[in-house]
């Protein structure tokens, strides 16, 4: 009898051994998954926010030199800030919507010369993309912090 309990408490033991292996395993695996899936969406926000920025930047040059009434130019801006709508905070869609409303601005106005937009950009007038830039960073810094814990 002696001889059976002794087998089958090693074999509790394997048991007990191999079970605590697979968990600690799974359970590994299932935080490097999360890990990834973080990673790839900060870089999807990253690239997203990059993007506008681009797009921003380049219109907003247009805008300094041209006056026009066509909203055609906007269209990807605007696409951006949709996509912003769907996997971003309310302080960086409303840092992105104020850019674009700046930039419409500035299209509305007169061209500037030359003189003028040295004296914008030492004013710090040109800066139109600051609380888009700080709410991006604080989101993603926000992520980071979130993905640590």
């Amino acid at each position: 009898m002696d001889a059976y309990i002794s087998a089958l408490m090693g074999l509790a033991g394997i048991a007990i051994g191999s079970l605590t292996s697979f968990a600690t395993t799974w359970m590994t695996h299932r935080s490097q998954v999360k890990e990834k899936h973080r990673e790839v969406e900060a870089a999807k926000r990253e690239k997203l926010f990059s993007d506008f920025i681009a797009e921003a930047t380049r219109l907003y040059g247009d805008a300094i030199s041209h006056q026009k009434d066509d909203v055609s130019d906007l269209v990807l801006l605007y696409a951006l800030v949709a996509q912003m709508r769907l996997i971003s905070s309310r302080p960086v869609v409303d840092g992105a919507e104020l850019a674009m409303a700046r930039i419409v601005e500035t299209y509305l106005t007169p061209n500037r010369s030359l003189s003028e937009i040295r004296d914008l950009a030492r004013s710090g007038a040109m800066n139109f993309l600051l609380d888009f830039g700080e709410a991006c960073r604080a989101e993603l810094a926000a992520g980071y912090l979130s993905a640590r814990r």
